[in-house]
């Protein structure tokens, strides 16, 4: 088969996930990786592990010379996992030296894995799971250092492990590649940065104007980017890190780890909640002759069963996110193209403006663009999961890219058809404006029906497993697969597994309640966008820099001042106009 190759990015080759099959076993694996981000070291319990005996010391054995590593030899237990725990609270390597703190430490030798072991989730020569959940990391090799190094210097060997001499240990970086190659991962990063954040684009331009829309836009894309890459370069320098939890523990302490689950759990209600209101909308838009209120009750009635499907099934129902994604770009050009006249057409467009529409809309249209980048949960384990993990940079730039590209487009073309008069979501607009194809459009708005129904449950299932773990329901998982095993594994009954039940329809009532009592979806999405969005993904990951490096840049300062300023702004915008 011939190929065609742009830089890093292989078409047409065995390897390079062009088979259909290929990419959507890459993107369900995406989705376990993003349901296990949200809920993995969510407590703040850790196995007591001497770390001396745990990495052995840095300095013995230097003068042996370079031989051929045995197998080590560590002890089975139902804790050991990849990333075995350790103690983070007598962790400081600052003791023995005045400079910063490192990010960067050499690999633990991990043992080969038992006969008996599978692997549910990666194949051979990667991040490997066991069956009963164990991780089984394939053997390092070189790697990049991410410009994050180890002041000391020290290099840290297994125990149980014969020691490389100084030449090799010299050498030696901490590299274990995952399954999905570059492609696998270009695609499942752009359909997790694509989402129904897309409807309120044109809406946020009504607000900003041109020129501040156009700045913020791209000002959120550049910085997102550049956030990912700060989480994704921690959590490669680090072989003990698999989470985005785990970047805030090593950061701020263990404590930290609770705060960020219920930041998770309030961006994934909000995301359920928006979830119930586009639903609703988009069902009372076809058939008005109910209320979006009274289809948001009738919902339950699919929403409360759903709840209970396990993950391995409900990860194939974002298939149909993105396809709902995709034709709602190709029906709105469509529309836009084929009308001749105004309101809803390009060729005659409506009424628009340079500037601002008011400042309290400006602090709405700072959460309507920032929550289309909110995909930052799971950037640790899509950096974790690709072949080549030193590629990851560039496949960001490209997500990022495409991502921002789109989001841009319908913002412009939604805010040229339909100027001022947007409505919070623009699929609305599609089927109450004369003009256009019925068929089409009615068929874009049953996907946007189906959709929420269908993602509901998926977008829940971590939101749930979060809730029961910090209520004593369930114990936590040490990484992001492990929680998505668990999440997938069916769970026996009894009382707990009763309370469990009781939980999940209690969230999925409350999640319809408050869609009842916030009907606003520019409301919700510009709290997800305002609160959410910018502490997850901008001043979350350049805190954790500055936390881990003891320093804090020009650049890292002002993106923090602004996103602080910018996400207060933005959240008491959405509650005042909810």
């Amino acid at each position: 088969m011939s190929s065609w190759r742009s830089g890093s990015f292989t078409f047409g080759t065995p390897v390079s996930g062009s088979s259909v099959r290929e990419v959507i076993a890459s993107y369900r694996r995406a989705q376990y990786l993003a349901a296990g981000s949200t809920v993995a070291s969510v407590s703040d319990d850790s196995d007591e592990i001497d770390e001396e005996a745990q990495f052995g010391s840095p300095f013995e054995d230097l003068e042996e010379e370079e031989e051929d590593l045995q197998t080590p030899t560590i002890p089975s237990s139902q804790n050991d996992v990849f990333v075995d725990q350790f103690q983070w609270d007598d962790f400081d390597n600052t003791q023995t030296t005045g400079e910063p703190p490192s990010v960067s430490f050499a690999p633990r030798r991990d043992r080969r894995p038992a006969a008996h072991e599978g692997t549910p989730l990666l194949k051979s020569g990667s991040s490997r799971l066991s069956s009963s959940g164990t991780h089984i990391a394939s053997a390092p090799s070189e790697g990049p250092s991410y410009g994050l190094h180890d002041p000391g210097g020290a290099s840290h060997a297994g125990s149980g492990v014969r020691h490389l001499s100084t030449t090799s240990k010299a050498e030696s970086r901490h590299h274990i590649g995952g399954q999905s190659t570059f492609g696998q991962t270009l695609f499942n990063s752009i359909a997790i940065l694509l989402g129904i954040g897309m409807l309120s684009e044109p809406l946020a331009f009504a607000y900003a104007g041109w020129i501040a829309g156009t700045i913020l836009i791209i000002l959120y894309g550049f910085i997102s980017c550049y956030t990912a890459k700060l989480l994704a370069h921690i959590i490669l320098a680090d072989p003990r890190l698999r989470s985005y939890a785990d970047v805030g523990r090593k950061a701020f302490g263990p404590k930290s780890t609770v705060i960020i689950s219920i930041m998770f759990c309030l961006e994934l209600f909000a995301v359920s909640v928006i979830l119930v209101t586009l639903y609703a909308d988009s069902l009372h838009a076809i058939i008005p002759k109910y209320t979006s209120d009274t289809y948001k009750i009738w919902g339950l009635l699919l929403l409360i069963p759903m709840v209970f499907l396990p993950l391995s099934l409900l990860s194939y129902t974002s298939i149909l996110g993105i396809m709902s994604t995709i034709m709602m770009v190709v029906v709105i050009l469509y529309d836009g193209l084929s009308k001749a006249d105004a309101p809803g057409s390009l060729r005659t467009p409506a009424e628009t403006s340079f500037t601002i529409s008011s400042w309290p809309n400006l602090g709405i249209a700072y959460g309507l663009f920032m929550a289309g980048f909110s995909g930052h949960a799971v950037i640790p384990s899509l950096a974790r999961d690709m072949v080549n993990p030193e590629e990851f940079d560039t496949m960001i730039d490209w997500a990022f890219l495409v991502a921002t590209t789109i989001y841009a487009l319908i913002g412009y073309v939604g805010y040229l058809m339909f100027g001022s008069n947007v409505s919070d979501e623009i699929s609305m607009d599609l089927l109450k404006t004369p003009g256009y194809n019925p068929t089409l459009n009615q068929a874009v708005l049953w996907m946007l029906v189906i959709s929420p129904l269908s993602k509901f449950a998926l977008t829940t299932q971590p939101l749930n497993a979060v809730l029961e773990v910090l209520i004593g329901l369930e114990s936590a998982a040490a990484s992001p697969e492990d929680m998505a095993i668990k999440m997938s594994t069916p769970v026996p009954w009894s009382f707990k597994s009763l309370l469990s039940r009781l939980q999940r329809i209690f969230v999925t009532i409350a999640s319809v309640a408050v869609s009842i009592a916030v009907p606003e979806f520019s409301a919700l999405m510009a709290f997800l966008g305002s609160f959410s969005a910018f502490m997850i993904c901008i001043i979350g990951p350049v805190a954790a820099k500055v936390a881990i490096e003891r320093k804090c840049g020009i650049v890292d300062g002002l993106i923090l001042g602004t996103g602080i300023v910018m996400a207060s702004w933005g959240t008491v915008a959405a509650f005042l106009i909810a």
